[in-house]
């Protein structure tokens, strides 16, 4: 079963588990969904009502973007939860034999790898999530559902942050200083941009809940 298919309890538990895998990039990947899911109820609430018809043509695109964004984050939940299961399938080589060593260290190489791939996509996907909701803003909305939106911006930012520390940690041990280089400046160029958004956006609701 997939884990998107897994109830909410049911999810937990096996996050709660002994299981190396799902783990926090997963754990960051749905907290991406639900973000951007918050963003697609901030459009639709937004949609329909008179006070708000200016925005309507923005809010309509601004939910179906959201719901892009929102099944493309539970795809990247498996994805990273496949990754990792590929580096902990490296362990169980045999290493008895120079030549076995050789192999199962080129094997743990290529799993590394691609494990940096899928948290440094859910990196990107909540940066350009954290933009919409940023245009939102700026084009009006329901303001009714403010602080919906708020926890938008915290959701996809916590999922930012939580896909970097997966990127780093899978770089950590990766040989290729060329590929660690390449994607360390690609994160740090994502969290340049996306983490002010995500605090400014969650300043600005904060203003306006507070009045």
């Amino acid at each position: 079963m997939e884990l998107s298919e897994l109830t909410v309890a049911g999810f937990a538990q096996v996050l709660a588990s002994d299981a190396p895998a799902p783990g926090g990039g997963s754990a960051a990947a749905l907290t991406g969904a639900m973000g951007a899911a918050l963003t697609g109820m901030v459009a639709n609430l937004t949609l329909g009502r008179k006070q708000y018809a200016d925005c309507a043509e923005f809010a309509e695109a601004a939910r179906d973007r959201a719901e892009q964004f929102r099944m493309r984050f539970l795809q990247l939940m498996e994805e990273d939860t496949r990754a990792y299961r590929q580096v902990s399938a490296v362990f169980t080589m045999p290493k008895q034999t120079p030549e076995e060593k050789a192999e199962r260290s080129r094997a743990m190489q290529e799993a590394l790898k691609a494990a940096v791939l899928p948290p440094m996509e859910l990196m990107e996907l909540g940066r350009m999530a954290l933009r919409l909701n940023r245009q939102l803003m700026e084009q009006g909305y329901n303001t009714n559902a403010v602080s919906d939106l708020g926890v938008a911006f915290l959701n996809l930012s916590a999922a930012v942050r939580g896909a970097w520390l997966n990127v780093l940690i899978n770089l950590g041990s990766i040989k290729d200083q060329t590929f660690v280089e390449q994607y360390r400046r690609r994160g740090e160029e994502i969290l340049e941009e996306a983490l002010p958004l995500a605090e400014e956006g969650y300043r600005r609701v904060l203003e306006l809940v507070e009045g």
